[in-house]
């Protein structure tokens, strides 16, 4: 759980960021005074519990002391990111580079503000804890770290990129801020619009340039939403995608492995290069399938053709999205055309396209929709507690409504 701490005289900064943390997974703890402590210590030995993984430093404190204090915190407690609350200047923006300071602040930042740089200040906290630890570099080549899924679909049309803001959404409830949203639909792809966002970078600028050498840099090319994910969206331009090779996206996805528990891939449909090269990386792929025969007849040469290839991920999960028993086809026939179980059914909706127009997910608006249970369940199935649960649970049947 974040933990933050604070230390101004401003009551009108503490009360802001109060509304900041409240709607996060952490507590805030301010010391109201206009001076700093000698040093570390004097503060930190108040605290109950583990110690912060961001300190914030003003308003209202001397920035020359709060320099000295940010540089004595980076070589003692560099898993602490420091966060500056300082008009921005020129000289102010290098001697706070020279100290250590993790981010700097305008005083006068808004609560939404000031949550966007708490959680990219914490999540920096948590790589650097990480990247302390000494069994770190001892596990990076045993594949430990987060999940990577891959949603995927033969053909377009059948809802991915619904399933995949819904899947990351679910999750980031379940672990806020440990959650990542890909779209690797490099040409067409909508996870922007489908969470409306308006991202400031893209992925071309993510796999080039320093992003590419330094994760703490990555992070930053992330979108933050409000629903406490992280997303790196698709170019502006779709003539962006010949910059982006197979390789860019083995090395992107293997940083953000080491960075978050859960890493979702909104591929583009079909078997391209992007998406052969994210399958090699997949620990799962969630399977996305509509109730019609071209769509049934394409997951199952997509099955055929990569078990030939040997790229099929350990853990598949099968969608059938759009269910209607009204479209002349059973659940029994869709699973002995791809000769495998579905796992999940979703019924026809009127809520999932609106919900995607409307860039608010159904289970973020906490929508009742018969489609909604049936997402939380797929959500349900990257759940730490999944695999204790007993074999029945595992494989009861879908039904089709």
């Amino acid at each position: 759980m974040s933990r933050f701490v604070l230390i101004t005289p401003n009551n009108d900064f503490e009360h802001r960021a109060r509304l900041a943390t409240s709607g996060m997974h952490g507590s805030l703890q301010t010391f109201q005074a206009d001076y700093l402590p000698e040093g570390p210590q004097d503060f930190l030995r108040q605290l109950v519990g583990e110690p912060p993984e961001v300190l914030i430093l003003g308003p209202g404190l001397p920035v020359e002391d709060s320099l000295k204090l940010a540089g004595v915190m980076d070589l003692q407690y560099p898993e602490i990111s420091v966060v500056l609350v300082v008009p921005e200047s020129s000289e102010v923006v290098i001697q706070a580079m020279r100290s250590g300071v993790r981010d700097l602040l305008d005083p006068a930042a808004d609560p939404d503000a000031i949550r966007i740089m708490l959680e990219r200040a914490s999540l920096a906290a948590a790589g650097r804890r990480r990247g302390l630890a000494p069994s770190t570099s001892e596990h990076a080549d045993h594949g430990e770290g987060g999940r990577i899924i891959a949603v995927m679909s033969p053909k377009g049309g059948v809802g991915k990129t619904t399933v995949a803001t819904n899947l990351a959404i679910g999750l980031g409830q379940a672990a806020p801020m440990s959650v990542v949203i890909v779209d690797l639909d490099l040409q067409f792809g909508d996870v922007a619009s489908g969470l409306m966002l308006e991202p400031q970078h893209t992925i071309t600028d993510a796999v080039v340039g320093a992003a590419s050498q330094d994760s703490m840099v990555l992070k930053t090319y992330l979108t933050v939403h409000p629903a406490g994910i992280y997303a790196l969206c698709a170019p502006r331009n779709p003539v962006e995608m010949d910059r982006i090779t197979g390789e860019h996206i083995s090395h992107l996805l293997t940083q953000l492995r080491q960075e978050f528990h859960y890493i979702i891939v909104d591929t583009a449909p079909g078997l391209g290069e992007h998406v052969l090269a994210t399958l090699e990386h997949a620990t799962d792929a969630v399977w996305i399938c509509g109730m019609d025969v071209p769509s049934i007849r394409g997951l199952r040469t997509g099955f055929q053709i990569l078990n030939e290839l040997n790229l099929m991920p350990a853990q598949r999960h099968v969608v059938l999205n759009m269910a209607d028993k009204r479209g002349g086809l059973t659940l029994t026939d869709v699973e002995a055309t791809i000769n495998a179980p579905v796992d999940v059914v979703l019924p026809r909706s009127k809520s999932l396209p609106f919900s995607t127009n409307k860039g608010v997910p159904v289970l973020q608006d906490g929508s009742r929709d018969p489609a909604a249970k049936g997402l939380r369940k797929l959500v349900d199935r990257f759940k730490p507690d999944w695999e204790a649960r007993t074999h029945k649970q595992l494989h009861r049947r879908a039904v089709v409504q």
